[in-house]
């Protein structure tokens, strides 16, 4: 018979219309399609792959990279450092460019590294029927309308619908159910969410038992797996605040160098200086204003942030999340694993005749409720299997159930795993003795399901008491199971699933609880002391969330509950967390899908937000959130890819631990951005000096000694107070607006006004206390070969080392920002005393050593003149501490 083109198709078609219908809309039938049609259709579908979007050219990625605003003022400094004939010191800023170009494009890549771990689900070859004949191909060659077989082992390859037989799958890597799923040919049920239906397969899925044969309906980016890699392929993750505001301050500190350059060139000119000297004093000017350090400084801050983070149990992907961290305000936690240990036992039962008290009924329960699992017993008799199983096995043990695994499988005669859909479990067990002996079907599940299928119905009276016990016991924080039996005739198969599970025997309840970890409730504490609220997204009962969630502080000061939180509208999501509110809200019975709606509407309200997850369904979610958290030890490859956080203990207090990491890496940057802008005003008071007085002053600075202050006894100091400790009530503020700029005006009022203005004085008047010795007069020569040159080269000298004296009293000053030194301790950062130690012997070594006196226009200084220099970090630390004690006390 022939068969339609592939280009009268459907794009997608409903896979859930009766299999007839599908089957035409296919234009398929038991043989498959033949070798000529499947061609045709690869042609049109395209191969079935999760396709990664083609990457950006490296050439293009390093440019964007090296035209950055501070990659141009480093190359602007690498340009005027061969200008002034010091190829070694360019040599080093260009490595500085290359290295953060590195970082950069590396942090490109992370969407691209993610579609390609979900691209690793998916099997490379496929059993099909094609022309009546099974074979096997390569499973990119699938096309929709293709038969395929499965069988256990085998990982589904595309999207399809069972057409014969049944199988258990593993739908974990989908749903984050660790339970296999049964599928069988079967109709559709209306209203079901596609992932549920009894009938469909999911690429990247695998077979964990039967056999089947199924008909695809959707491959490659059309099937849920496609679904996840396109949404998890945004474009390129958005940029920090930090790396935003780091731009604009770059454009800024640029143009303020070249319009300073240009003025005061033309200024220069104007009060009669020679070109030579003002086009000296122009580039002066404009190293000076160069942060060199700055970028390479706020890359290994973030790096030493990482490393820190890593040492605590979260590993970081993106240098710059760091930060993002710091103005994290919100965070959306699962609870299983997260904020309780994943350490489920068996906590409380109830049974019609026993009540809450052990008796009879109760250990008749506790036989029945051992039956109804599949945990294994390990050769030195370990309990193993799902956290629930085991549970109840140990719990069932302690009142007097025969827990002997080995016998309880002899025993099984058919076994009905859990289903989400039904949320049942059941097994079948023929009691010991001669063949054809009583034949018990037990079913363990959630209490609202097993009463529905009761022989009695959900409202005898003594089903209107268990519900009230199970919410009772749900209200607590326990997860609540109901087990029943029912007896059937000896002999025959088993009974199909819909037709075993029904007219059961009430036995009763347990309740099954997981403490939570005993360091959540302090970690909640402290979110919320630091402005953070908590929102908890989990696949959990309603009541059973909530009761964990009050027990760790969750919900101060009101909490708000979404029992079936799949059918909350947008509207609904924008009244519970938007605006204001202080509200925190138990997301239930949540999907995948739920939580990158409350990510996106989180979002839209310019909150900052921290998903954790641990499904491939989650990375959609994890990508969307300013911070993903996956999980370390229960996460996929695919939600640890996604995410940006990677949780190696799982733990919900380590998150808090990361946010508290990114506000100390937030303060600490802003601090060595105080110290290295307060020495720009002593670096161009010095040129403003020697232009104002029209060369009567001559120049109090050399363009080589700034380049070794900004390069050299710059950069060590400033890295050391990137690891600076976190300073007192850090936690107990609120979190800082993301539109928060890293560089405020009270920064540049105490950087450029008070610590620069003080160095610049200070260093002034260790420059002219030399020369005014030496008997120099305003407008008095002072080139080679006059009598005052050596006393001039001293005096810069002096100029120099006073300023290097001020970067020791500046880096004590901006080790806090409203705390005195005396609270945060003198010498609780041994990285700025080695960094201190390392700035006063290379300037040691540039005063005394002879060569590099003679590349540097430096000369030794008198012991009095070293005596002077070395007040002056006592005098820049105090001044600020005096101001800052004025403020403290204004605060009060």
């Amino acid at each position: 018979m022939s068969q339609p083109s592939a280009h009268t198709l459907p794009t997608r078609p409903d896979p859930t219309e009766p299999l007839r219908e599908l089957s035409a809309d296919l234009a398929t039938g038991p043989d498959g399609l033949s070798q000529r049609e499947a061609a045709r259709r690869l042609a049109v579908y395209g191969p079935n792959e999760v396709r990664a979007r083609s990457r950006t050219s490296l050439g293009a990625e390093l440019a964007r990279q090296v035209t950055h605003p501070l990659a141009l003022l480093l190359w602007t400094a690498m340009a005027l450092a061969f200008v002034a004939g010091i190829p070694v010191l360019a040599g080093a800023i260009g490595a500085v460019i290359v290295v953060n170009a590195a970082f950069a494009i590396l942090q490109e890549r992370e969407a691209e590294r993610a579609v390609e771990a979900l691209a690793r689900y998916l099997p490379e070859h496929a059993r099909v029927v094609r022309d009546g004949r099974p074979r096997v191909v390569e499973a990119r060659a699938l096309v929709p309308g293709d038969v395929i077989g499965l069988e256990e082992g085998d990982k589904v390859p595309a999207d399809a619908r069972l057409t014969r037989g049944a199988i258990e799958v593993d739908l974990s890597m989908l749903t984050g159910e660790s339970v296999p799923a049964e599928r069988e040919a079967s109709p559709a049920l209306p209203g079901v969410p596609l992932l549920q239906e009894p009938d469909m397969v999911f690429s990247g899925t695998t077979c964990t038992a039967g056999e089947a044969r199924a008909v695809v309906f959707a491959t490659g980016s059309r099937t849920e797996l496609g679904r996840v890699a396109a949404l998890s392929q945004r474009d390129r993750p958005e940029r920090s605040p930090l790396e935003q505001q780091v731009k604009r301050v770059a454009w800024l500190i640029a143009g303020v160098a070249t319009a300073m350059g240009a003025v005061f060139l033309v200024a220069g000119v104007a009060v009669g200086l020679p070109l030579t000297d003002a086009l000296v004093f122009a580039i002066g000017l404009l190293v000076a204003n160069v942060p060199e350090g700055l970028l390479p400084i706020i890359t290994l801050a973030l790096a030493a942030g990482v490393r820190s983070l890593a040492r605590q149990g979260a590993v970081v992907k993106r240098l710059s999340a760091v930060e993002t961290l710091g103005s994290t305000d919100v965070v959306c936690t699962d609870k299983t694993g997260t904020l309780t240990r994943n350490a489920m036992r068996l906590h409380t039962t109830w049974t019609p005749v026993d009540g809450t008290a052990a008796g009879p009924a109760t250990r008749a329960m506790a036989d029945a409720v051992t039956r109804c699992t599949t945990a294994t017993r390990d050769a030195d008799g370990t309990v193993t299997g799902d956290p629930t199983e085991v549970a109840l096995v140990l719990g069932a043990g302690e009142l007097g159930a025969d827990t002997d695994l080995g016998a309880r499988d002899a025993h099984r005669e058919a076994l009905y795993r859990f289903d989400p859909r039904l949320r049942l479990m059941s097994v079948l067990t023929t009691a010991p003795g001669p063949p054809g002996g009583r034949r018990t079907l037990v079913t363990k599940g959630a209490p609202e399901a097993v009463l529905s299928r009761t022989r009695t119905g959900p409202d005898a009276p003594e089903h209107r008491t268990a519900r009230a016990e199970a919410d009772r016991l749900a209200r607590l924080g326990m997860r609540v199971l109901a087990v029943a039996t029912r007896d059937l005739p000896p002999g025959g198969a088993p009974p199909r699933r819909a037709d075993a599970e029904r007219e059961l025997e009430l036995l009763g309840l347990v309740g099954l609880y997981d403490p939570p970890r005993p360091e959540v409730a302090a970690a909640v504490r402290r979110c919320h002391e630091a402005g953070v609220r908590i929102h908890v997204v989990t696949g959990d009962n309603g009541a059973t969330a909530a009761a964990v969630a009050r027990e760790v502080g969750i919900g101060v000061p009101r909490l708000r509950l979404v029992a079936e939180s799949e059918k909350v509208t947008d509207d609904e999501l924008d009244e519970l967390l938007g605006g204001g509110g202080d509200a925190e809200v138990i997301f239930a019975r949540s999907s995948p899908e739920t939580k990158l709606k409350v990510a996106d509407t989180l979002r839209s309200h310019g909150h900052v937000v921290a998903m954790t997850g641990d499904g491939v369904n989650d990375a959609p979610a994890l990508h969307r959130a300013h911070i993903g958290v996956a999980m370390g030890r229960s996460g996929t490859d695919v939600a640890r890819e996604a995410a940006t956080m990677v949780l190696t203990d799982d733990d919900f207090a380590t998150i808090v631990t990361a946010i508290e990491q990114g506000r100390r890496v937030y303060d600490n940057v802003r601090k060595f951005i105080v110290y290295i802008f307060a020495h720009l005003t002593p670096e161009v008071v010095p040129f403003l000096v020697f232009a104002l007085s029209a060369g009567a002053v001559p120049l109090p600075l050399t363009v080589l000694q700034i380049l070794a202050i900004d390069l050299g006894t710059e950069t060590l100091p400033a890295l050391a107070l990137g690891r600076e400790r976190s300073e007192p009530g850090i936690m107990a503020r609120p979190p800082r607006r993301r539109t928060q700029a890293v560089i405020s005006r009270d920064m540049l009022v105490r950087s450029w006004g008070y610590l620069g203005s003080v160095s610049a004085v200070l260093a002034l008047g260790a420059f002219f206390y030399v020369l005014w010795r030496a008997g120099w007069q305003p407008g008095a020569p002072t080139e080679p070969g006059r009598p005052l040159h050596d006393a001039y080269v001293t005096a810069t000298t002096a100029t120099f080392a006073a300023i290097v004296t001020c970067q020791i009293g500046t880096a004590f000053a901006a080790r806090t920002e409203h705390a005195s030194l005396r609270e945060v301790g003198l010498l609780t950062n041994p990285l700025l005393l080695a960094g201190i130690a390392f700035e006063l012997a290379f300037t040691a070594a540039l005063v005394y050593l002879p060569p590099l006196q003679h590349l540097f226009g430096t000369a030794p200084l008198p012991l009095d003149v070293v005596l002077l220099v070395m007040v002056f970090p006592v005098l820049v630390w105090g001044t600020d501490e005096l101001r800052r004690r004025h403020r403290r006390r204004r605060a009060r």
